[in-house]
């Protein structure tokens, strides 16, 4: 068995297992220390393990060749990223635990990016992980779906939270998440939160949209697995995420113009994800007009350009998005005259009402630091709902800047590589990571988009295994399109 032969076996299990992360740490908590415990930290690092099992053989590989890398702009951005952020850590003292976490969610996918776009990947790797993530995709889908009518004292019996729609940084996962006004859950399945499921449900979607000849295997079957995903997308009731999947599904459209099954095939999901906005609206209008949810959508972005403007250099990596969540409190802000008394006997909870600390009650004339176990003033994690400006609170107006170029340059080649191919003749693996990318890309205005590693891993993986094939020439999914890329030389393939 060769390393490349290992080292795609093991990305199609990480990318296989990464949707059911949550879930199977949180079970394996509750089966090894019972029920009430955080996710142990040596089980919630297996993916990071595997990772790093895959980009070792791809080091090796690349160490073999005995060929020195050839950097683009794309590589220098994201090289730049770490350069500023070692600075700042060196800058601001900054702890090494802090720092070690942001560079988990923000620089270890990109870091990954850069060495796995340089090895090889062959055809059969690209066939069996289109139909991997299609199948995942359903499992994931309909689970979430059917997870809707669980009763919470089952997710209890797993080992989640007896709490519902909170994050708490020392305390199991919430089983789900429910609408302003508890009218409705929004679906979750095996993901951390229902954000991140709608997500990374653009994945699988992308890859049924950007199909290899769309419009000659139109079929009931593939019907069918576009209404489960758009419905348990629909149920997870991420703004962001209908919108992203219904820029993905124009894109597309407008692709396909020429192929009278598209049209079919586009024609059932937009008038399903009509039928369906339509009828959720009219029964609750207030599921797209969240007031606190829409108005933390204008007011954090805002907070975070005034952080920009007072620390123009940033605040170091780890201090802005979901990993501050690890070392800040839990806070649950509600609105004026909510009745706040269900979180009396949880302690380690902090309650806002209307903007004013109710809990834990503060002594009338003092403040006193966070981390100090009563009458304390609360140390909130700083979110900014938009990725670019978490990047930009963590490393100042320049880390904005490189977190804006650095999709403009993906997309860009990858849309300059999409134009070249025929519509509906040819269609290689470049199609779909172009329609994923862009809807990701675009959710990342809205929420925390790169920061699930599900997510993350799993797109920057293919994006990577789709830039190894731009040069020197396109490795095409059909077979009739001649031998595969992945077997050229060393010498013939860009580094």
């Amino acid at each position: 068995m060769t390393f490349q032969h290992t080292r795609e076996r093991l990305t199609l299990l990480l990318l296989a297992l990464l949707p059911f992360h949550a879930f199977l740490v949180t079970v394996l908590t509750r089966v090894i220390a019972g029920p009430g415990h955080a996710p142990l930290p040596e089980l919630a690092v297996w993916k990071e393990a595997i990772l790093g099992l895959i980009l070792i053989l791809a080091f090796v590989e690349l160490v073999k060749k005995r060929t020195i890398p050839v950097a683009d702009v794309i590589d220098c951005i994201i090289l730049s990223l770490g350069f500023v952020a070692l600075a700042l850590r060196l800058m601001h003292h900054q702890s090494a635990t802090v720092f070690a976490f942001g560079f988990k969610y923000d620089l270890l996918p990109l870091i990954a990016f850069i060495l796995l776009r340089r090895v090889n990947w062959s055809d059969e790797f690209h066939t069996t992980l289109l139909r991997l993530l299609l199948l995942v995709g359903c499992i994931v889908a309909a689970y979430g779906i059917v997870a809707e009518f669980l009763p919470l004292r089952f997710f209890v019996w797993l080992g989640y939270s007896d709490l519902h729609s909170l994050y708490v940084a020392n305390g199991p996962l919430a089983a789900f998440q429910e609408l302003e006004g508890g009218m409705m859950r929004r679906a979750q399945s095996s993901m951390s939160g229902p954000n991140q499921l709608g997500l990374w449900l653009l994945i699988p979607l992308g890859v049924l949209l950007g199909g290899k000849n769309v419009g000659e295997e139109m079929s009931g079957k593939r019907i069918a697995i576009g209404v489960l995903l758009l419905l348990a997308l629909m149920l997870s009731f991420s703004r962001a995420a209908w919108i992203a999947a219904a820029v993905m599904i124009i894109f597309a459209f407008a692709r396909s113009t020429s192929a009278l099954h598209c049209r079919k095939l586009y024609v059932v999901i937009l008038g399903f994800l009509a039928c369906f906005g339509i009828a959720v609206t009219l029964l609750f209008p207030s599921v797209f007009f969240r007031f606190q949810s829409s108005s933390d959508h204008i007011r954090k972005p805002v907070e975070a350009i005034r952080i920009m403007m007072d620390h123009p250099f940033g605040l170091g990596l780890g201090t802005a998005g979901p990993a501050s969540n690890r070392f800040s409190d839990t806070c649950v802000k509600l609105p004026k005259d909510s009745d706040w008394s269900w979180a009396k006997d949880r302690q380690d909870l902090c309650v806002f009402v209307d903007g004013n600390q109710v809990q834990p009650s503060l002594p009338s004339g003092e403040l006193r630091p966070a981390g100090q176990p009563s009458a304390r003033a609360c140390s909130c994690p700083l979110l900014t709902e938009n990725w670019y400006l978490q990047i930009g609170v963590e490393l100042g107006w320049i880390g904005l800047i490189l977190s804006l170029l650095l999709p403009i340059f993906i997309l860009r080649q990858l849309i300059i590589e999409n134009g070249k191919l025929k519509i509906n003749v040819e269609l290689s693996i470049i199609n779909y990571q172009l329609s994923i990318f862009l809807g990701l890309s675009l959710a990342a205005l809205f929420l925390h988009a790169f920061e699930d590693s599900a997510v993350a891993y799993t797109v920057w993986v293919l994006l990577a295994s789709a830039f190894a094939t731009l040069h020197p020439c396109h490795r095409l999914l059909s077979r009739s399109q001649g031998p595969s890329s992945s077997s050229t030389s060393a010498d013939s393939t860009r580094i």
